[in-house]
């Protein structure tokens, strides 16, 4: 609400971590002052795999009794419903940031072992639901002509074990962009992004700019003529509604996890300073982690740097991709094209020395 919102109902951190309440505008929703969460001891909460319950937040068991973690996509549907109700006949911002599909994958009853792809998929399914519930209330209230709505995800999909589990059975997390959350390969940072606008965007076209979340702040604030604006945001609302005869953005940063694998996007270009992914480093399935050279083991993707699971003894210290040509980084061009990589690792440098905000076109 700091940032600006008139309401806030939700979870205070992801569905993984403690302490698994509900949390309205600023308060915990059936907290017990008399029975206040307290760090440590035995949290009140039910327990599923992949959730996190150490170290644990105990108490509040009035407020923990609340919260049923496989009906968190029901209660933020109705929720998220209930709220455009109360505000259709006037304008509206709803940011529906969902828990789905972070793990532990706790689908409703209804959606469980329908995908046949896991918990993982299950969740998924669960997830298109709840965006289909959505587009129906705007529908209900006569708003879909007048209303944008834009769908995308925080980073790319985790090969934790339900996403190991998914990809037996043949889901591909990322679909066949080179490895998972927190790698800046581009199944790290490449997300979904699905934009609708009846009347504005056409439907079923595609754009190819490159862009960044960070640019909705911009975009939004020229939707609606505040003068909002923040560093390095862009407008990118001219290719949401049009074909810009040039880029709007000419670069990128995608910070991984480590930072040596910090990486610069330019144009065709995706520049990696150093071995590997530089995100989890499980080695072996079964690991909740499993994320590298690693995972390449597992899934059977390409990448001429690695070999068996491991980095090749002989692979170069930096990577460079040609992502028109080779969108699933199968090779590492760096050795061929040592020109490009030189430029961008003095760009990225300079970056990094004297950082500075981008001008919006």
């Amino acid at each position: 609400m700091e940032c600006g919102f008139d309401h806030y109902f939700g979870i205070p951190v992801v569905s993984s971590h403690p302490p698994f309440v509900w949390v309205e505008n600023h308060r915990v929703v059936g907290l017990d002052p008399a029975n206040p969460l307290q760090y440590g001891g035995k949290e009140e909460t039910q327990s599923f795999p992949e959730k996190m319950l150490k170290p644990a937040m105990s108490g509040a068991k009035a407020a923990h009794a609340l919260y049923r973690d496989e009906e968190l996509g029901t209660s933020l549907t109705e929720k998220a419903a209930a709220w455009m109700r109360m505000q259709k006949d006037k304008p509206f911002f709803l940011y529906f940031a969902t828990p789905h599909i972070h793990h532990p994958f706790t689908t409703g009853a209804k959606f469980k072992g329908r995908s046949e792809a896991g918990r993982y998929g299950d969740f998924i399914q669960e997830f298109d639901w709840m965006v289909g519930e959505v587009m129906r209330t705007l529908d209900e209230l006569k708003l879909r002509d007048n209303t944008l709505i834009i769908l995308s995800s925080d980073n790319g999909g985790m090969l934790n074990q339900g996403g190991q589990d998914a990809w037996k059975a043949g889901h591909r997390l990322n679909g066949d962009l080179l490895g998972f959350k927190f790698d800046s390969w581009e199944g790290g940072h490449r997300v979904p992004f699905i934009a609708r606008w009846p009347g504005k965007i056409e439907a079923g076209s595609v754009s190819n700019q490159l862009i960044c979340q960070i640019d909705f702040l911009s975009t939004f604030a020229a939707l609606t003529g505040s003068k909002t604006t923040g560093p390095d945001s862009l407008n990118v609302l001219p290719t949401l509604i049009g074909t810009p005869d040039k880029p709007l953005r000419d670069h990128l940063v995608i910070a991984p996890s480590n930072k040596k694998n910090l990486a610069l996007r330019e144009g065709r270009w995706l520049y990696i300073g150093a071995q590997g992914g530089g995100g989890f480093a499980g080695n072996k399935p079964g690991d909740h982690a499993l994320g590298g050279p690693g995972a390449l083991k597992f899934t059977g993707e390409i990448n001429s740097d690695i070999a068996d699971g491991k980095i090749k003894p002989d692979a170069p210290d930096e990577q460079l991709y040609d992502l028109t040509t080779d969108p699933s980084q199968s090779r590492n061009i760096v050795r061929a094209q040592p020109e490009i990589a030189a430029r961008l690792k003095a760009r990225l440098a300079q970056i990094q020395s004297q950082p500075s905000s981008v001008t919006a076109p």
